[in-house]
């Protein structure tokens, strides 16, 4: 399968093309630069991988949610990119792409997934590693205070240790260490949402039949009060 993979959704920009199972990936933190780098970032891949953005079979984004400008800019480049070639799009969870790139690279069995909003918010996610390789989704994702977040009472039981991943970590780093003393072994606030996991999760959501068409493709913002403002 030939899946590209694009994620703009936090101060990180970056693409991913896999091809049967072989991921490469353009990545650099970036802030406000995601719309110059997006594109030549997806040039270069194909010119490297010698293929073409019609080759592809579908095309994955982070969806969200995360910074309002940067997932309108994604969302923006992978319908345009999609309705040119006719494929579809699979739409991947941004706190998902953390939890997977965690568990991938810390051996990680839970993680607690948290973004910075702003505003004294955190966007957060409570992840487990499934038995198909993926993550599972424990609870709904929300947007709250750090002091509101939670592990769902159902899964406190899970054995393991629990980290944390994420710029949530780095904000209120103090506070949730507090809140989560003895859970939480190790956070790692230095994680972003990456292409390469978004593109993994997007293999596995194509495959399962979670892809739509160009026009279904919608960002996730959680916070929709805030969305509605500045779309005004």
């Amino acid at each position: 399968m030939k899946l590209l993979a694009i994620d703009t959704s936090t101060e990180a920009c970056s693409a991913a093309l896999t091809i049967n199972g072989k991921i490469s990936e353009h990545y650099e933190i970036a802030p406000r630069k995601h719309a110059e780098l997006i594109l030549p970032m997806i040039d270069a891949l194909l010119a490297d991988a010698g293929c073409t953005l019609a080759q592809m079979d579908a095309i994955a984004f982070g969806r969200g949610p995360g910074a309002f400008t940067g997932i309108r800019i994604g969302t923006g480049v992978v319908q345009g990119l999609a309705f040119s070639i006719d494929r579809p799009i699979v739409p991947v969870s941004s706190l998902a792409a953390m939890a997977y790139g965690a568990i991938s690279t810390f051996n990680a069995g839970n993680v607690l997934a948290g973004i910075d909003a702003r505003m004294g918010e955190v966007y957060w996610g409570v992840y487990q590693r499934s038995a198909e390789g993926s993550v599972k989704l424990l609870a709904e994702e929300a947007v709250c205070k750090p002091e509101e977040t939670f592990i769902p009472e159902s899964v406190l039981s899970v054995s393991g240790d629990w980290i944390g991943v994420g710029t949530a970590w780095q904000t209120y780093g103090e506070l949730l260490a507090v809140r989560y003393e003895g859970r939480v072994a190790e956070h790692h606030a230095e994680i972003f949402p990456r292409a390469r996991d978004i593109a993994a999760l997007g293999v596995i959501g194509y495959e399962a039949g979670l892809a739509v068409s160009a026009d279904e493709a919608q960002p996730v913002y959680l916070r929709n009060n805030v969305a509605l403002k500045k779309a005004r």
